[in-house]
């Protein structure tokens, strides 16, 4: 059993990692805000949706389970995985032969969509709902950092992707020096943080 002295230096420790890697953050930040991370459409997201002096299609839309929605003269769309601008397209279209030159505009509401999960030794493990992405640090960050029986160096982020399971490893010991920060990446809706 560690004692309170070693778990005040662990603390000490992961709270000074922290610190460097916030300092090495914004080159990252820059990074990926070049790579055009744009929101994408969950689950159980609302969509305010409204077309231009047209009140009756002016409404807020649950995403449904299956990803799709339903809007009155465009029928069901799918929206899950999709960027607004690109639903907003879809509904434009859709809307031509009823309403030409439709201006619609199609916002996030509420975001209920984007969930990860930090299992293991973390203080507090759990789901979290987001409204704005997260990396691997920020996400152990909100699940209050490390156990004192953390393996932080060998942490996987589990994602499914096509059907199949993808893992990640993730070095908490080298992020915080600086080093192979790369391997920080954006968490998608549905991934799994795994500190051992």
């Amino acid at each position: 059993m560690p004692t309170t002295r070693s778990m005040k230096s662990r603390l000490s420790m992961f709270a000074g990692a922290l610190l460097s890697l916030l300092l090495a953050v914004p080159t990252l930040v820059n990074a990926q805000a070049g790579n055009g991370l744009e929101y994408r459409i969950g689950p159980e997201d609302v969509l305010h949706i409204s077309v231009w002096r047209e009140e009756d299609l002016d409404r807020k839309v649950l995403v449904r389970p299956d990803g799709g929605i339903s809007f009155p003269l465009a029928g069901d769309i799918q929206v899950s995985g999709r960027t607004p601008l690109e639903v907003q397209d879809e509904i434009r279209s859709r809307l031509q032969r009823y309403v030409p030159d439709a201006e619609v505009t199609v916002s996030v509401d509420k975001i209920s969509g984007y969930t990860v999960f930090v299992l293991g030794e973390v203080e507090a493990p759990g789901q979290f709902t987001l409204g704005r992405y997260v990396d691997v640090v920020q996400a152990l960050t909100l699940a209050g950092g490390f156990t004192p029986y953390a393996s932080n160096r060998n942490i996987q982020v589990l994602r499914r992707q096509d059907g199949r399971e993808v893992t990640y490893e993730f070095d908490f010991r080298d992020v915080s020096r600086g080093r192979n920060l790369e391997q920080n990446i954006i968490l998608q809706s549905g991934d799994v943080v795994l500190v051992p």
